[in-house]
Parts: C-alpha cells; sequence; structure tokens
C-alpha cells in the first residue's frame, strides 16, 4: 500500500531553502567580541551581536582565558575586535587602591581583555569599545581611569539612568576633527544613553579624548595615531533593539575597517613583503635581544611578525670618518662587527639569513623571517677593491656608496664642511664595475646627484636608492628630484621611499599620510614598476602611523583604502627591488 510522504518539518523546509541556489561564499569581516563572565558562565546582551550583523560581519564570542598562547590564536581568527561592557575594573591591575564606591569587579575579565587590548593594538586591529571597553583600552594602553565619577566632577550630571538603556538620557559634545565627529556625519553633538560610574581621566600617549559630556566626563577616546581604535562610554548597541539605527554608524566604522584589515591581513600571507633598509645592527652592542619585544628597537622578530613584514635588509651603517689608512681600517671591522652581529641572529628560532630573493618564498612558507645584509657608505672598502669580494662571500645584497660626506668613491649628497661638491671618482668607476662583476647591488642613497648620474651611467644593471624619498615634496639634498626619478626609472632602477620625518615634510610633524603621499608622487613621475619602501627603521626613520615594523600593515590598509591593486602593492612591498637585485645577481 503507497503511504504518503511525511511533510517537511522547519528545519528541512530552512535546509532546502538555503541550497534552492548556487553558494553563496560569505567574504564578511570577523568581529571578535569579549563577554560578561558570572557564576560560571558567559553571556552576551543581544544588542551587540545584533548591531554587529545588521553591519555586516560575523560576531564571535571570545571567552576569557589567561593563556597567552590562546588569546594571540584569538586574534589570528578575527579582524577586528569589540570589548563590551560589564563590571568595574580590578584597580590592584592599575596599581591603585580601591576606593569605597567601587562596584562589582569580574577578575576572569580583566587581565584577559587588557592583555588581548594590548596585542591587538600590536598588530593594529581595528577596536571599538563601550562603556567598560572604553576604560579597558584606555587602561590597556597608557591612559588613566577615575574609579568613581564623583570623586573628580563637582556637579556631575547623571550618568547611571535609570530609564530604558534603549533610549537617550544625555548629550555629547564631539571634537571637531575627530574619528568620532565624523562618523556622525559632522555633527556637533549626539544624545546618548549612559551607565556607568568610572570613567577615564587621560587617554594617554596613543589615545585622545574626543567627546564629552556636558560636565566634562569623558565619553569618547580614539588613536592619536591611526583612526582603527575608537571607544565610546555610552552603549550603542542598545538603541537598535528598537529599532533605532542612530548609532550603527559606529558599527559599520568598525566593520568596514575590520574589513580593510582582512584584505590588508590576506595580501601579507600571500605575497613576499620587504623592507629594503633598516639600521638596527647599531643597537646590538646594548644588548638587543632581537627574538623578543625589545622597546629599544623598531625591528625585532615579535615587531616582524605583527606587522606581517616577511624580510628586512639590515645595513651595517658606517659613519664616515677621515680618509686615512687608520680609518679605513676601522671602517672595514665595523663593517665585520655588524655583519657578524646580523648572522647572529641564525641563532634564535624563526629567523634565517638568505642571500637571493628566489630563498624569500621557501623561508615565508617554513614561518620564518628573512634577513639580509647590505652595508651603508662604501667607506668600509676603504680603496681596496679586493674587500668588495671579502664582503661579497659575507653575503651583502647592496653597499650604499657613501654617506654624510666625501668618501675615496663619491661625492655626498651632505658634503662635510670644507668638502667639495663631487661625483664618482675614477676608483668609484672600478667599485661600480668590481660590484656589477659580484652581483652587488649599487645603491645611490645619500649619494649627490653627480654621483648618481655617474653610477647610472657606469652601471651594467640598474641602480637602486634603498632609502630616498621625493624632493618634490621635501627639499632635502638627500631627496630625489623628479628628473632623477624619471631617468632612474628609465634604466629600470628603483627608489624606496623611506620614514625619515625629515625627508617626508619640511619642518617635520610627518605621519603615514604623507609617507603615502611620497609613495603617490614617486609612482606618478617613475611608474609603479619603479618605487618600493625602504624604512630606515632604527637609522630614525618611523612616523605615527609607520613607527615601528610592527605598524607596517598600516601603508597595506590605507593603500587599500587609496585603492591600491594587490598587483600594485606586490610591486611597492618588495617585487621592484628584488626584480632588480635578481637581475644584478645573474648578470
Amino acid at each position: 500500500m503507497k503511504t504518503d510522504p511525511m511533510p517537511l518539518s522547519p528545519v528541512d523546509l530552512y535546509y532546502r531553502d538555503i541550497h534552492a541556489g548556487p553558494p553563496q561564499p560569505s567574504h564578511k569581516p570577523v568581529i571578535g567580541i569579549t563577554a560578561n563572565y558570572g557564576d560560571g558562565a558567559c553571556s552576551l546582551a543581544r544588542g551587540y551581536y545584533e548591531s554587529v550583523l545588521r553591519a555586516g560581519a560575523l560576531p564571535v564570542l571570545l571567552p576569557p582565558t589567561d593563556d597567552a598562547a590562546v588569546m594571540t590564536a584569538m586574534l589570528e581568527h578575527v579582524d577586528g575586535l569589540l570589548l563590551s561592557g560589564g563590571g568595574d575594573i580590578n584597580p590592584l591591575l592599575l596599581n591603585e587602591e580601591p576606593i569605597p564606591e567601587l562596584h562589582s569587579i569580574t577578575p576572569e575579565r580583566d587581565m584577559f581583555e587588557l592583555m588581548l587590548t594590548r596585542l591587538a593594538a600590536d598588530r593594529q586591529m581595528p577596536m571599538l569599545g563601550i562603556c567598560r571597553g572604553m576604560q579597558v583600552i584606555a587602561a590597556a594602553l597608557g591612559g588613566s581611569l577615575w574609579q568613581d565619577i564623583s570623586k573628580h566632577v563637582a556637579e556631575p550630571i547623571k550618568h547611571s539612568q535609570q530609564m530604558d538603556r534603549a533610549y537617550a538620557s544625555h548629550t555629547v559634545r564631539l571634537e571637531e576633527s575627530s574619528r568620532v565627529r565624523a562618523i556622525f556625519n559632522n555633527v556637533e553633538e549626539i544624545a546618548v544613553n549612559s551607565f556607568h560610574h568610572q570613567a577615564v581621566a587621560d587617554g594617554g600617549p596613543m589615545l585622545r579624548i574626543t567627546a564629552r559630556a556636558t560636565d566634562g566626563v569623558a565619553e569618547a577616546i580614539e588613536s592619536t595615531s591611526t583612526s582603527n581604535i575608537l571607544a565610546v562610554q555610552w552603549h550603542p548597541e542598545c538603541f537598535i533593539l528598537r529599532g533605532d539605527e542612530v548609532m550603527m554608524p559606529l558599527f559599520r566604522w568598525l566593520c568596514g575597517e575590520a574589513e580593510l584589515f582582512a584584505r590588508a591581513r590576506s595580501f601579507h600571507q600571500h605575497h613576499i613583503t620587504l623592507d629594503s633598509h633598516c639600521d638596527t645592527p647599531m643597537f646590538f652592542d646594548n644588548d638587543i635581544h632581537f627574538e623578543q619585544r625589545d622597546e629599544r628597537i623598531l625591528v625585532d622578530l615579535h615587531k616582524m611578525t605583527e606587522g606581517r613584514l616577511d624580510a628586512t635588509i639590515m645595513a651595517a651603517y658606517i659613519p664616515q670618518g677621515e680618509l686615512t689608512d687608520a680609518g679605513r681600517a676601522a671602517a672595514k671591522a665595523l663593517a665585520d662587527k655588524r655583519i657578524d652581529g646580523i648572522m647572529a641572529l641564525t641563532g634564535h628560532q624563526g629567523i634565517e639569513i638568505a642571500r637571493t630573493p628566489a630563498e624569500l618564498p621557501a623561508i615565508k612558507a617554513r614561518g620564518n623571517k628573512a634577513i639580509m645584509i647590505g652595508i651603508e657608505n662604501g667607506y668600509a672598502i676603504g680603496r681596496d677593491l679586493n674587500l668588495l669580494n671579502h664582503f661579497a662571500n659575507r653575503g651583502i645584497v647592496y653597499m650604499t656608496l657613501c654617506h654624510n660626506g666625501n668618501n675615496d668613491i663619491c661625492g655626498s649628497a651632505r658634503p662635510r664642511d670644507g668638502e667639495r661638491e663631487m661625483g664618482l671618482t675614477s676608483f668609484g668607476h672600478e667599485v661600480v664595475t668590481r660590484m656589477n662583476e659580484l652581483g652587488i647591488l649599487v645603491d645611490m642613497s645619500h649619494a649627490s646627484v653627480q654621483s648618481f648620474y655617474d653610477a647610472m651611467d657606469a652601471s651594467r644593471t640598474p641602480i637602486v636608492c634603498s632609502h630616498s624619498s621625493a624632493r618634490a615634496l621635501c627639499d632635502h639634498p638627500r631627496n630625489l628630484t623628479d628628473q632623477q626619478l624619471h631617468d632612474l626609472a628609465r634604466k629600470g632602477g628603483v627608489a624606496q621611499a623611506t620614514l625619515y620625518d625629515g625627508f617626508l615634510r619640511k619642518g617635520g610633524g610627518a605621519d603615514i599620510n604623507d609617507f603615502i603621499a611620497h609613495v603617490d608622487h614617486m609612482i606618478h613621475v617613475a611608474g609603479i614598476e619603479h618605487v618600493g619602501i625602504g624604512t630606515d627603521f632604527d637609522g630614525d626613520g618611523g612616523v605615527p602611523g609607520l613607527a615601528s615594523a610592527a605598524e607596517l600593515i598600516n601603508f597595506t590598509r590605507e593603500a587599500l583604502r587609496r585603492h591600491y591593486s594587490e598587483d600594485d602593492l606586490q610591486l611597492i612591498w618588495g617585487g621592484n627591488f628584488m626584480r632588480v637585485m635578481t637581475m644584478a645577481q645573474e648578470s
């Protein structure tokens, strides 16, 4: 006997509908949300995940843990961080004693969220803090808190409303030229809800207060150098629960920044990134621990990992001394000592020395960072061509022909007092020829204009400028004129924009936007195939937004925001420099 088929359940119907059309892959950014903790369980108010979903991202809950490896793994799997509200922060963690007005604390959350915030900031991850989350961000990044507002404000307004949190109870004024004001369409004042008695007293060196209530209490903070850290004291997630989207711009900002961060991180995962110049070996005499996160240097293993930099060329920098036999001998000895220090880095797990661009993909695949070696200042070889063979055997990939001051090879862009302007000497011509024979790149950063052109004419392979920016944007003799950039490109060479403040903006005060302006200009003049990045970190390079190797992913993020393609970035991030290095080594 034939029986009728069982009707499909609601679950069956929904499952069928999901598969009714072609697969819909998700490219949504993932937002990690910290949660409340109590009675042995994590909980998350609906408004948080509902706001993130409506903003176009995927929310995931981050349970508290004291396992550092788990915390870093969490950050590898999310693209943005939302620090939620909750109880007070334990003042003992901030070297303070509790006052009687302190409310309940959640010790399981405190250390976890303070550490998670610091680690996320190290990685340039976008963050939004809400209420307690604002206080966590401030405390984690060097700011300070008030345990209770009433102890610091003579006539405070009510900051802990009894009415429904989905409605506003007071107003805040948004600071002009702030990120939070731009997010809210540049309005001067907005109405917010409020449920707190602690507050941020000071943002510290990394954060600035950008909104205040009418009684002066801080209501928003944001990063002083980049715009991907933002926190508000009110509870914006509550408004959506009654269908009010007035606070959705905050969540759209976070999700937009997370999407950009995800794209930047994906680029670094799939492409080799090379910084053509850092001076970190100058600090190796100071008991530097390169395998640790050492705050005395701008490039170390942790910062390279955080900024997702695969390789850097460490320069054995030699200051220009007297052109005497003793001076030349001392220069050679110093170059060898600094190369010894670079080679010693291979004693640490995660670091390998590379001599050719072809080695870099395999080093990256092994999860290691690559170090290449350069010499900054041909003073290291004095007047002895055979020393080029010596240093080639030690693995140098380029030599900068001079530094500040003329030497036996060529004239400097910055001659010392009493020195004449000059180009390549007859010995310098021999040096360039021998460098070509040995496959060593001819680096003309620091050189005079005449030396630049003489070397370009003398070299049978393209020359490079490992750390020089655009003179049209900052008139400094160390920078390259538009004519130099044009002619360098015509001969197939590469100019690497640098992060030295004084080479980016006359009078100083440059930031990441000035650096990108130099890159844009150099590409406009020379073409995308002839520009790259040579930070000069630990040689006074570094500006807000690109202050260390840990922040280099910010360049990628901002370049993507400006609609650079991944192909463009692959060339800028070392592809051009490695192409010329390969030509030099294989000629």
